[in-house]
């Protein structure tokens, strides 16, 4: 009411935005909570399958998702919530701040805590940082809930998914426990130990070892590119991630041929190969990355399932070692390119199930969302790893360098 302009409130999913936000009612109300919140008196109009709200100031308010913030730049916010940050793809805030800076507006972040990730890392830094405020408030700060109302769940999900589980989900959703398992992550208990021996940390890439690449292509989606070698001490190093959204192929390249790597081949999904996946210029997405340069790739054969593959993760997990100082490509800072591995790492610890209420139990399938881009390359990685042939296979291949004009031959 006080500033004009575009507001949005933004949740992990649009389809959870509608559900948790514009359709919600509130159980001591009776009414939806955007009525409670937003009286018919100060409106102008209200468009449902927006979930937009024009007030009669001219001041607007849209319920989004930040699983399609590429398709909202071009109207600029004044003001941004981030509900349930800490299983929202951090890259819309890096998209997102830049504008909230050039029109000096504001950005709230609200999230149960769900391991060491972006937003506990946003938290710790607000609370320190005099331009920021932060806080965390466990049920014992707020006092909203008693202890009694806790225990009783607490014994209730004992019965229904055991004592560990039951732990996990009250030390996280009441106590903001940083360190708490996520409910139903495929990898989280894997990262945990990883990073407990030592093997998240400075890994870099050795000169003389060749690197290989496993790629999830996305559409509608991220790509994502995990980088690794595998030297003789039998691990596998990962040494880089790179992703993106809404680019070509030719962008991929380019962010490849930066790196001073020799690579042994790059490892393609099932799809990667299909005929009827094509390029503007009507060829297979496999060709024109050939003539990028992005050579040689071999295309996997489709899954027998995934949890097939899911357990080929678990499989390698212990033999991973993660960099989380890769090379930064030329136009990134070392911090802008240690904030890429992080979002590849914080992706691999939020890949999970989901809980179902009506059968009680964990789904099948993994939820589908910003991680699991991420959690798909690794996949691959793992169905497709095999020994790289030796050292002088590499130095007989010439690899491709681009002309000034980003052009390969």
């Amino acid at each position: 009411m006080e500033r004009v302009g575009p507001y949005w409130h933004m949740l992990p999913l649009a389809n959870q935005a509608r559900k948790a936000i514009w359709d919600a009612v509130n159980p001591r109300t009776g009414r939806r909570r955007i009525d409670d919140a937003f009286p018919a008196e100060i409106r102008e109009s209200t468009r449902e399958n927006d979930m937009f709200i024009r007030f009669k100031n001219g001041a607007t308010w849209q319920v989004v998702g930040s699983d399609n913030y590429n398709s909202l730049v071009g109207s600029p916010p004044v003001g941004i919530v981030f509900s349930e940050y800490a299983l929202a793809d951090p890259a819309a805030w890096a998209m997102l701040r830049p504008i909230l800076a050039e029109n000096g507006g504001w950005a709230l972040f609200i999230s149960t805590t769900r391991g060491r990730n972006h937003f506990h890392k946003l938290v710790e830094y607000a609370k320190k940082a005099e331009d920021w405020y932060g806080e965390t408030l466990t049920v014992e700060d707020t006092g909203a809930i008693s202890m009694e109302s806790i225990e009783k769940e607490r014994r209730e999900l004992e019965a229904e998914r055991g004592k560990e589980e039951a732990k996990a989900i009250i030390d996280q959703e009441y106590y903001c426990d940083a360190d708490a398992s996520i409910p139903g992550s495929y990898y989280g208990s894997h990262m945990s130990k990883a990073l407990k021996e030592k093997r998240i940390g400075l890994f870099p890439w050795l000169p003389k070892e060749p690197v290989g690449t496993a790629w999830d292509l996305g559409t509608g989606d991220s790509t994502v590119i995990w980088c690794f070698q595998q030297p003789d001490s039998g691990r596998v190093r990962i040494i880089d991630c790179i992703s993106g959204s809404g680019v070509g192929i030719d962008w991929y390249a380019r962010k490849l041929a930066q790196r001073p790597y020799v690579y042994a081949e790059h490892i393609w999904p099932h799809d990667g190969g299909h005929k009827n996946i094509r390029d503007i210029n009507d060829a297979t997405l496999k060709v024109t990355a050939q003539s990028l340069g992005i050579r040689p790739i071999r295309v996997l054969d489709r899954d027998a399932s995934v949890a097939h593959g899911i357990q080929a993760v678990r499989d390698i997990m212990p033999l991973c070692e993660f960099n989380d100082t890769p090379i930064p490509f030329e136009d990134e800072t070392a911090e802008q390119a240690a904030q890429r591995m992080e979002r590849g790492l914080d992706a691999l610890k939020q890949y999970r199930r989901v809980w179902d209420e009506k059968l009680q139990r964990f789904s099948d399938t993994p939820l589908h969302d910003w991680a699991s881009d991420f959690a798909d390359g690794l996949r691959y990685l793992a169905r497709g790893r095999r020994p790289f042939p030796g050292k002088d296979y590499y130095q007989a291949i010439e690899q491709p360098q681009p002309d000034e004009d980003g052009i390969y031959f």
